[in-house]
């Protein structure tokens, strides 16, 4: 989850899976609400991944809708909420649009065992490269190969998506490259996340774009279909992302100050919420909820 400058993470189980081959069949995800849209992603000059062979119909969140964000909790979704944001590990909320939040680029810490070693970048000395505020290594996508193998690792934790119920996937940490002492480049993190995309389209998946707006004019190329910001309203950003996806975009406000600045300028078009930093289940300590 990154919030701009800052992140809260969340406890991701590892599994594994192999991953799929580029051509993927028609599929049509239902969920209640959501709105259809077919996807077509083409070829991006800058990093060759596998593309669609034809058009793509997946469900997206239905736009405007009420939003709840529960990655570090599952708990029952407020009244007048239809779309819910959680962590892989835990099963989506009945009768609503689910999204699947997993950490795509960094690693939870103290899980640098669960990956193959050569799988952490590394810097010239061959030390692992740590994003420093959350103690999380960073995973090395600097060639075909090792996408593909970081990618299998993550689309295990995709497929466990499908198969609960979620309609959408969440990856985080898009942005980890601006994090890695100059050692990867976003071209390595749309190659990698292109991977991702087509896995989770042969999935009958959603995927979303979570922050990193510099890159949200290369959705296509890289098969996101919509948005989830956090801070676009305290950053200004959320321009950018409505540029790029319409009002298929979800904001997450960490301050009142954020929230006030969202709702007054996407309040009508864009599902808003604001949340506790540490995005705590309803009940316990500092939980905080509010929208528009």
């Amino acid at each position: 989850m990154r919030i701009n400058r800052a992140r809260t993470r969340r406890c991701l189980a590892a599994l594994a899976a192999l991953a799929t081959a580029a051509t993927l069949p028609t599929l049509a995800a239902s969920s209640a609400g959501a709105s259809p849209r077919t996807t077509s992603p083409h070829t991006d000059s800058r990093a060759a991944a596998p593309r669609a062979a034809a058009p793509l119909t997946v469900s997206l969140p239905p736009a405007h809708a009420g939003f709840d964000y529960q990655i570090g909790g599952a708990y029952t979704p407020p009244t007048g909420v239809s779309v819910v944001s959680r962590d892989h590990t835990a099963a989506p909320a009945a009768g609503l649009y689910n999204i699947c939040y997993v950490n795509a680029f960094q690693v939870q810490p103290g899980d640098e065992g669960s990956w193959d070693s050569d799988l952490l970048l590394r810097d010239a000395s061959g030390a692992v490269v740590y994003d420093e505020d959350w103690g999380e290594a960073l995973l090395d996508l600097r060639t075909a190969d090792k996408r593909q193998r970081v990618a299998a690792k993550v689309d295990g934790w995709i497929d466990g998506c499908a198969a609960k119920g979620y309609q959408a996937v969440e990856p985080d940490n898009y942005d980890s490259y601006s994090r890695s002492k100059n050692l990867l480049t976003s071209a390595n993190a749309e190659a990698y996340i292109t991977l991702l995309s087509a896995h989770s389209h042969g999935k009958g998946l959603a995927i979303a774009q979570k922050n990193t707006s510099d890159l949200a004019g290369d959705h296509q190329s890289t098969g996101l279909d919509f948005a989830i910001a956090e801070e676009c309203g305290t950053y200004g950003e959320c321009g950018d992302y409505t540029a790029a996806f319409g009002n298929h975009v979800i904001v997450i406000e960490y301050t009142a100050k954020g929230l006030k600045k969202a709702c007054s300028g996407w309040g009508s078009q864009l599902s808003i919420v604001r949340r506790d930093l540490d995005v705590r289940p309803a009940g316990s300590s500092g939980y905080v909820r509010q929208t528009c």
